[in-house]
């Protein structure tokens, strides 16, 4: 009888020190704070995994470019000293360069036709293409329609910009079109972006409104105009090692959480878009609702023809005209 008893005891306590090392934590990060769009996507999304794994695995996560900007963080998952990372598609070229098309400016019509392109077969296409370099691209997120600000002056026209000193992401697409909009472009990793606008070490910034308002930004840029130049997707990556050793009831699980965390995400940039120029403006801002795009895609031209012949007219067109 004691025999037994200490049998089924052993075989107990192999049995949790299975569970125990079957456990895993993995990292997560983004650039901004929990409480925004790219928050919520993260926190939903090990949300799911644990609740569908049953607590086998865990991810934590890190707000407000605590682990290293975007493009760092994409190195540690490329290099697996970091699981996960979830990123705007800002420093993404300089890994995957075929993702450069979705940078180019006024490129979609708006954010549904933006989501149409990315749920379909040419968004889904792009994402096979992270493999090759070292990442599983889960999902592509949102960040949302990008708006430019100063602290300078009211921008009305594309003739308004000549000269700002602009921060930019570290993309060549985005820099390439804003030098021909007579901005001087400043390239830099996100989190100092706050603290060169204070100092006045750039004049202002563009970003979608939900960016915008998590980063605070209202604190020291005067000027708001909804340029709505570009449409920033967010991508959430995984080291392809990490991901290929996962089960395949597993690997179902991170794609299935992913899409969660992509819904509830871009609930939330909606959700700012409705909200967002009424709360800047009565934090002081002063916003400019009414542009003339035209006149901007036309000061763009000798960019735009840059962009056709790189990316070839027949590609933008498949994305300009999907339904």
């Amino acid at each position: 009888m004691k025999l037994s008893k200490l049998m089924l005891g052993l075989s107990l306590a192999v049995g949790v020190m299975a569970t125990a090392s079957a456990q895993v934590t993995m990292r997560n990060s983004i650039s901004v704070g929990q409480n925004s769009h790219q928050g919520e996507a993260i926190d939903t999304l090990s949300k799911e995994v644990e609740k569908r794994t049953n607590g086998r695995i865990k991810i934590q996560n890190f707000y407000s470019g605590s682990l290293g900007g975007e493009r760092e963080s994409i190195e540690s998952v490329q290099l697996g000293t970091q699981e996960l990372a979830t990123t705007s598609t800002g420093p993404v070229p300089n890994f995957v360069p075929e993702a450069r098309i979705l940078d180019v400016p006024f490129l979609f019509r708006d954010k549904a036709h933006a989501r149409a392109v990315l749920d379909g077969p040419i968004g889904q296409e792009l994402l096979t293409k992270f493999d090759a370099k070292g990442f599983k691209a889960l999902a592509w997120g949102e960040n949302g329609v990008r708006h430019m600000t100063n602290s300078k002056r009211a921008v009305n026209e594309p003739g308004d910009l000549k000269g700002l000193k602009m921060r930019t992401m570290e993309n060549p697409v985005h820099v390439a079109a804003y030098k021909s909009l007579g901005i001087v472009t400043t390239p830099m990793a996100f989190p100092e972006v706050f603290t060169a606008l204070q100092q006045g070490t750039v004049d202002g910034q563009e970003n979608p409104l939900s960016v915008i308002m998590a980063a605070n930004f209202d604190q020291v840029q005067k000027h708001l105009t909804l340029t709505g130049h570009v449409y920033s997707p967010v991508v959430i990556l995984m080291n392809k090692g990490s991901f290929d050793k996962l089960s395949a009831a597993d690997k179902q699980i991170f794609l299935d959480s992913a899409k969660e965390a992509v819904k509830v995400n871009r609930a939330r940039v909606d959700k700012d878009d409705a909200n967002g120029v009424a709360e800047l403006r009565k934090k002081g801002m002063t916003i400019i609702e009414n542009v003339d795009k035209a006149k901007f895609v036309a000061t763009m031209g000798p960019a735009m023809a840059e962009f056709e012949k790189q990316f070839g007219k027949a590609n933008l067109d498949r994305i300009r005209n999907f339904k």
